[in-house]
């Protein structure tokens, strides 16, 4: 055995050789040098390693041809990028972990010129000087929402940083215990205070805070009263917490900024399209807040940024601040973001155009139809692996928002027969794209609300492809 072995280790070509043969040589034409070299080294570790645990036994599988195919594999998987395609069929509009928001294509439209190229960034054109980035989007949030001024950094914990940074360091930042809150990725409120060199003053219980908690901590260390939007999580039953009008009418009586977060902020009254109330910003600013901050890339439906919108000479204020320059957007979000306010500046055009905002939106009788198409598409399946069936369920906003809502959806489903749930959602994520389904109660449910409407040709294929595999 260990004599064969031997012969086998021999029989592995030789980098140089593999490098110099025509069956490969021809092959590797279109990559780099470098990169072949190490796919070589990964193929050459393996067939080591194989024959030393004895998985390799096979001679055929050291030829030059055999070896030559393994490392063209290995390059596919090499060159292949990072960050992907990917197809949402979770059901889970702004899904945090596949990108939340997805971009409208008048916003993709307006890609290829300004990101090729360069662009006014920040050169005024109309002075012939240095401008501010801020002006590509300040005036259409002021026009959308009657903001006084408004500013855009990287994201909103970022923001919430910032404006805490600017107006409170070496204060006490008044704030309900409630809402002290952990979102995704381990922020939490708390710990954002503190970095920003503020200090906390809880007020109120974790489920009631009153007014006159707020009133009977203000002191003379007080920098601002901060209220933030509990988007990821609701205390139901005894609870009471104080409206942002009465909050901004405390802080007008003792001179204290009023800042509110509104986390995933949105621009458009969903009741009006059968969803429940969401606090909009026009709202929170109409209601006396004197600053407010909420993210892009949630329920606006745009790029990840973090919008800060309020009084004139707060947000002047935290423009001067020299940590704006570490946290600012670059052209790429600025365009997207620009091109997503223009969208909002007719409300059912944002419905229909803004992907989350037309999800989140999208009747259940539309999605019945959708699932009906998804099922003909994939069509009659002749495999013992799994069925296919229809079924009503729920989607989900997503990205911290709307955490109790669950929205009416029909799903394609794939009940699993001599294949498992487990792995026909495996396959399904080895697919090119990748699709991501919901695996529950031993069935595979693919979400019609978030599949894309030039994705179901691919989802049917995937589906149908998975069918036949033994």
């Amino acid at each position: 055995m260990a004599e064969n072995k031997q012969k086998m280790f021999r029989m592995i070509p030789a980098m140089d050789r593999l490098l110099t043969s025509s069956y490969l040589e021809d092959k590797v034409t279109g990559y780099p040098r470098n990169l072949v070299q190490r796919a070589i080294n990964i193929v050459l570790k393996g067939l080591r390693h194989g024959i030393d645990n004895e998985t390799i036994q096979d001679l055929s599988a050291l030829d030059i041809i055999s070896v030559s195919e393994m490392v063209l594999a290995e390059l596919k998987i090499l060159s292949k990028p990072s960050l992907r395609p990917v197809i949402n069929a979770t059901g889970v509009v702004i899904h945090t972990n596949l990108g939340r928001s997805i971009l409208g294509e008048r916003v993709l439209k307006r890609f290829p010129s300004l990101a090729g190229g360069y662009s006014n960034l920040e050169y005024d054109l109309d002075q012939g000087k240095r401008g501010s980035r801020y002006r590509h989007v300040e005036e259409l949030l002021k026009e959308i929402t009657n903001a006084e001024a408004a500013m855009v950094v990287n994201n909103n914990a970022a923001a919430v940083f910032l404006v805490i940074e600017t107006l409170a360091r070496g204060d006490e930042v008044i704030i309900s215990r409630g809402e002290l809150v952990e979102i995704g990725g381990s922020f939490r409120v708390p710990d954002v205070i503190l970095k920003s060199g503020a200090r906390i003053r809880e007020v109120g219980t974790t489920n009631k805070t009153h007014l006159k908690d707020y009133e009977k901590a203000i002191g003379p260390d007080t920098g601002l009263l901060l209220k933030v939007h509990k988007s990821n999580f609701h205390i139901i039953g005894f609870t009471e917490e104080v409206d942002t009008s009465e909050l901004a009418a405390l802080g007008r009586k003792h001179n204290l900024p009023v800042v509110e977060d509104l986390g995933s902020g949105c621009l458009v009254d969903f009741t009006k399209y059968g969803l429940p109330q969401e606090p909009s910003v026009q709202e929170v600013l109409a209601q006396g807040a004197d600053l407010v901050t909420f993210s892009g890339d949630k329920l606006l439906g745009g790029p990840q940024a973090g919008l800060i919108l309020g009084r004139k000479e707060l947000v002047e204020a935290i423009k001067k601040n020299q940590l704006t320059r570490a946290l600012r957007i670059d052209k790429l979000t600025l365009l997207a973001l620009e091109e997503t306010l223009n969208i909002y500046r007719d409300e059912r055009t944002a419905i229909r155009e803004i992907p989350t905002l037309r999800m989140l939106c999208q009747p259940y009788e539309e999605l019945k139809k959708a699932g009906q198409r998804l099922s003909r598409m994939i069509g009659k399946l002749e495999t013992e692996a799994f069925t296919i069936e229809q079924m009503d369920g729920n989607s989900k906003v997503g990205g911290g928002a709307m955490p109790l809502l669950e929205l009416p959806s029909r799903l394609v489903c794939l009940v699993p027969r001599k294949m498992s749930a487990n792995s026909i959602g495996e396959r399904l994520k080895l697919h090119d794209p990748p699709i991501i389904a919901r695996v529950e109660k031993d069935n595979v449910l693919l979400d019609v609300r978030t599949i894309q409407a030039n994705e179901f040709r691919t989802v049917a294929g995937a589906v149908r492809a998975i069918s036949l595999e033994k």
